[in-house]
């Protein structure tokens, strides 16, 4: 007897997480371990100290991707259920699996991969990447398809990222061009190759409620709260952090309000529309990450925000119905405006902030422009890595290109892989529908 389209997903799934799960058990039971602790006390303090100023960055995070954005994603009136869990379990899958591959490429020293909070950490930043690209398809892919596409997406990320950071010495403290833009382009070749020429229909379902725009606007305010720790928490303690923290605030307070003006503005009857104030809101975080801890003056930080949250506006007004009329393109959430436009805009900020800061005659320091720790590479102090100013915004900008490329290319080779049938994608008909995941009452009874 055949088996019923609904029913692959409640077979696939278990099966699937099942068997990872169970060799991440084993990974860890044979090479994963903690540091030897220290019976020397300055060590011991110096440990404590690293542990509680990193410690509630993390903790700001975790509410950022568990609560914020889950939150955000639930603007689909019946698939709710399904945005909120499946971020949730695309965060856990992907940090798992981000934290077996750096370990084995980066941390892998006399057969012993020895874990602490920076690596979490690390890993929960490529897992940032998956969560925004499926954006790009949520409520049209299984859960199947998505966590094949979070394996598909975390190594391409790490290579990306070593490129990016360590062979080119891209200064990229808060993550705009490899994580923002790399995830934004990787979920829309996602679902260029996915749903290929066809133009997707508005769904029956699509449509937001008042109620489902209300929680997401929920979402957006919980981030919007959070995300200085995301973009500071990389940054060296001390002048640096504080820097990031400041300019961060600026951009996107810059960006809540520009969002008000350009989303009143567009609309005839000036009427705000929940859409632009969910995304355009946070736009300026995305775009001041790559300079907020360079030496730029607080009006730059405003402008960066301002302008960010008119790119995306206008994206959402305009640019998204064009390139799903000539490209057939199908970005559910909209993540070319909120992570591609204003990430752009954040890399060509920061060529022009590299050069402008070698010219300056204030007394600010190059070395102010250098980057510290995490994800970022180790830059000769106040020269750029010897290359010079001129250089080092040329390789802001070919950080851009490789990570738009990068993305792209990767992201068409991997929607064309999720079109293979025993990934159980949902039939038209069940798309945005918690039905097809969850066990709900019916309303009537």
């Amino acid at each position: 007897m055949a088996v019923p389209p609904s029913t692959y997903p409640r077979r696939l799934l278990p099966l699937f997480l099942g068997l990872f799960q169970a060799a991440l058990l084993l990974f860890f039971a044979l090479f994963v371990t903690y540091d030897e602790p220290s019976a020397q006390a300055e060590d011991t303090s110096l440990v404590a100290n690293q542990v509680y100023s990193t410690f509630p960055f993390f903790q700001d995070i975790q509410v950022m991707l568990v609560v914020g954005l889950g939150l955000l994603l639930t603007f689909l009136p019946r698939y709710g259920f399904s945005s909120l869990t499946h971020n949730f379990l695309l965060l856990n899958f992907s940090m798992q699996w981000a934290l077996v591959l750096q370990g084995l490429l980066h941390h892998f020293h006399h057969g012993q991969i020895h874990l602490d909070l920076h690596k979490l950490l690390i890993s929960e930043f490529a897992a940032v990447t998956v969560l925004i690209s499926v954006g790009a398809i949520l409520g049209r892919a299984s859960p199947c398809q998505l966590l094949v596409m979070a394996t598909c997406e975390i190594p391409i990320y790490l290579a990306s990222e070593w490129v990016i950071v360590t062979c080119l010495g891209v200064l990229d403290v808060g993550g705009t061009i490899t994580i923002h833009i790399f995830s934004c382009y990787f979920g829309l070749g996602v679902s260029k190759a996915l749903f290929r020429a066809t133009q997707q229909p508005l769904h029956p379902k699509e449509t937001p409620t008042p109620s489902s725009d209300l929680m997401s606007l929920v979402g957006t305010l919980i981030l919007w709260v959070f995300w200085p720790s995301f973009v500071a928490v990389l940054c060296q303690p001390g002048d640096a952090q504080h820097r990031a923290i400041l300019n961060t605030l600026l951009a996107m307070s810059a960006s809540a309000v520009t969002t008000v003006v350009a989303s009143s503005l567009l609309q005839r009857d000036g009427k705000l529309s929940p859409g632009h104030l969910q995304n355009g809101s946070l736009a300026g975080g995305v775009a001041i990450g790559v300079v907020a801890d360079m030496a730029v003056p607080p009006v730059a930080a405003l402008a960066l925000g301002s302008l960010s949250a008119v790119l995306c506006v206008l994206g959402f007004g305009f640019l998204t119905p064009l390139l799903g009329r000539k490209l057939k393109l199908h970005d559910q959430c909209g993540i070319h405006n909120l992570h591609g436009l204003p990430g752009i805009l954040g890399a060509a900020a920061s060529v022009v902030a590299v050069l402008v800061a070698s010219k300056d005659t204030s007394g600010s320091q190059p070395s102010q422009l250098s980057p510290v720790g995490g994800n970022v590479s180790e830059v000769v102090e106040g020269q750029w890595g010897g290359r010079g100013a001129g250089g080092q915004a040329l390789c802001q900008a070919a950080g851009l290109a490789v990570a738009v490329g990068a993305s792209l290319l990767a992201g068409l080779l991997t929607g064309a892989a999720l079109r293979l049938p025993c990934l159980a994608r949902p039939p038209e008909r069940l798309c945005f529908d918690d039905s097809l995941y969850f066990k709900i009452q019916d309303q009537a009874e």
